[in-house]
């Protein structure tokens, strides 16, 4: 056992990523969470802010659920960089000592948790697809001491065959990183205002700072499938790339975007950034249409939590019916232009 008194460490801390001066979403969903866990652990919740001429950004933080906002606001924080990050990050976790640290799993958030973790020498559970409150063993056992108001983390694990619920019941902070799209923001509440407090811990440019020379952002036209109220989403069933063109013409009546499942990605039909599923994009759109998608565990974990679910796929059996609201067993090929049809119809006789 370590001699870390568990008593000091207090508070949930959400890492709020800002980049070009505008927070991430995911930092706004982790604060979601954060006030649901701080709630039932009778305490608040701070986010971190790290950046240069991010203290402008404390307002919006403070209306989605943060009591507190502590600012590292530091010339070497401007771009995303390891080193100064992970200093900055870890020097905040050992002067406040958080209960609690979220960090959304993000390019940057995967390389910046293990390290911090690593720092303050606390264990990490990554890709947490639920965090609650409860008691550490989750039954007693029987001459072993169960352990209360411990953080519990639930994350797919052998490829998604099973869940694992884990624990850190001897280390402060618990730390999880969660994927965006996962947690749901509060709704905002206007005006609200957060305790800002200031902190540097100084940085020390040395030979581990890596120096940017340039920043090459991707253009692209495609709309982020997490923002999208309709999906069109295709898999191996469709048959070919360029049979996507029937899903297509049912998102564009829709007013929806095209997705698709891992195999599609795989086969090199679709960019990996349409990808829904466990190893892809987490979804909840209003309308989700699993068109020729089996309906393997990955891929539900990721769409499962969509309003509406329908399916067409030509076997019965497919486990995709078991989470869908409409099913329909066939041939996509003729169902799937004979639903366009009907909907532009009955748009066109809407109008």
């Amino acid at each position: 056992m370590n001699t870390m008194n568990l008593e000091e460490y207090k508070g949930v801390y959400v890492f709020a990523q800002q980049v070009d001066n505008e927070i991430s979403s995911i930092a706004l969903e982790l604060l979601g969470k954060a006030k649901d866990l701080a709630k039932d652990l009778n305490t608040d919740v701070t986010a971190m802010l790290l950046g240069s001429g991010v203290k402008g950004l404390a307002d919006q933080l403070a209306e989605y659920g943060a009591d507190k906002v502590i600012v590292v606001d530091d010339p070497e924080l401007k771009e995303y960089r390891t080193e100064p990050y992970a200093h900055a990050l870890a020097s905040i976790i050992n002067q406040y000592k958080p209960e609690i640290v979220l960090v959304g799993a993000t390019a940057i958030g995967r390389d910046l948790g293990p390290r911090v973790s690593a720092r303050v020498a606390t264990g990490l559970t990554a890709d947490c697809t639920v965090l609650e409150i409860g008691d550490f063993p989750l039954q007693a056992i029987p001459g072993q001491e169960q352990l209360h108001n411990q953080l519990l983390m639930t994350r797919p694990a052998f490829g998604g065959n099973t869940i694992a619920t884990i624990a850190c019941p001897y280390n402060r902070p618990q730390m999880a990183t969660v994927r965006a799209g996962v947690m749901q923001k509060i709704e905002p509440i206007k005006g609200a205002k957060a305790v800002v407090e200031e902190f540097n811990p100084g940085f020390t440019p040395d030979n581990k700072y890596v120096e940017i020379l340039e920043v090459v952002k991707a253009v692209t036209d495609t709309v982020d499938i997490m923002d999208a109220k309709i999906l069109v989403s295709g898999g191996r069933g469709v048959g070919s790339p360029e049979n996507f063109k029937i899903l297509e013409d049912l998102a564009e009546v829709l007013g929806g975007t095209v997705s698709c499942s891992r195999a599609v990605v795989d086969a090199g039909w679709k960019p990996r950034d349409l990808q829904v599923g466990q190893t892809g994009k987490t979804v909840r759109p209003n309308v989700y249409f699993a068109i020729g998608i089996s309906g393997a565990i990955q891929h539900v974990a990721g769409m499962e939590e969509s309003d509406i679910i329908v399916a067409i796929n030509k076997d019965e059996d497919a486990p995709i019916f078991d989470v869908a609201d409409y099913g329909i067993v066939g041939d996509l090929n003729k169902i799937v232009p004979k639903l366009t049809e009907s909907l532009k119809a009955a748009i066109a006789a809407a109008k």
